[in-house]
């Protein structure tokens, strides 16, 4: 797993019972400098692995880029404030992009006062008001429908798809299905979640597939405003998680008129908003009765 994942000695303890010494595997979490043109934006906490997918990804859920073509190239480079090894190397924990010709640079009122850790990605923000992104893509029009017995096959297909967390335990996951075939279009791991669907919404990114209508996003743990936001941003109608939602996103995905589902679980799940992109289940088809004369002459056989 190179950098993704750590070994450690820890003692498993049981009460009353044994302790165990062992070795463990850790979720690597390691700090991210992005910068935009040599200038740096932002700092997250993240687990190695997909960097300029993530990146990319974070550069439409702020509103700086749009489509594949406006992202020119990323570089790793050596920082000066200590993001390098102590001989030098590059750590590649500073990843520079190159916006295209045309595209111009992030306000620089978009730049984090503080770093953002794996939970929060929002940290740094100067106002609620700077929280608020409006998405190039709207939702609202996107008419696609899924088949909820379709729907509730996500979670265990996301989590056999978890390579990492089968390790560690440790790592969110983001995975982008299509809603009418149910196929997974792509998984991301990271200690920070809201990492994890950057790294999805900058894969598309790269292979051109924004607004990526007709999709579904479905998230391991639960569904926060920010993930909601990141969602519209790169024009994702459906939003499902295996937890709850806050306040907040439901809010915002009833605003956007986006499909917001919680506790996506077993054969069951809540839809908070957009209902009318998830169609009515099919009842279970009872076996047509045997008539009287097809039993008897079904006996005399």
């Amino acid at each position: 797993m190179g950098r993704i994942t750590a070994r450690r000695r820890v003692t498993r303890l049981t009460v009353g019972g044994s302790r165990v010494v062992r070795e463990d595997h850790l979720s690597v979490e390691e700090p991210l400098e992005i910068r935009v043109g040599g200038n740096s934006l932002a700092i997250t906490m993240r687990t190695p692995g997909h960097d300029v997918d993530l990146a990319a990804g974070f550069l439409v859920s702020e509103g700086v880029i749009r489509r594949g073509d406006d992202f020119a190239a990323a570089r790793y480079c050596v920082s000066a404030e200590g993001n390098s090894g102590a001989d030098g190397t590059n750590t590649y924990n500073v990843l520079d992009v190159t916006l295209a010709a045309g595209v111009p640079a992030p306000d620089p009122s978009l730049e984090r006062n503080f770093y953002m850790t794996s939970s929060c990605g929002l940290c740094g923000k100067a106002s609620i008001d700077a929280v608020r992104t409006l998405s190039a893509y709207e939702v609202a029009g996107d008419r696609s429908t899924i088949d909820p017995a379709l729907l509730i096959t996500f979670p265990d297909i996301l989590r056999a798809h978890q390579d990492v967390f089968e390790k560690t335990g440790g790592l969110h996951a983001a995975g982008l299905f299509d809603a009418a075939t149910g196929e997974l279009l792509v998984l991301r791991e990271d200690v920070g979640r809201h990492n994890a669907v950057d790294k999805v919404v900058g894969w598309a990114l790269k292979e051109n597939r924004l607004p990526l209508r007709g999709t579904v996003l479905m998230v391991s743990g639960r569904a926060s405003f920010e993930l909601t936001q990141k969602a519209s941003m790169a024009g994702i109608p459906v939003l499902a998680a295996v937890s709850a939602p806050s306040s907040l996103a439901v809010e915002l995905a009833v605003e956007l008129r986006m499909t917001l589902i919680g506790f996506l679980r077993g054969d069951s799940m809540v839809i908070y908003s957009g209902t009318e992109r998830v169609r009515e289940a099919q009842p279970a088809i009872e076996p047509a009765q045997a008539s009287p004369l097809e039993r008897e002459t079904a006996g005399a056989r």
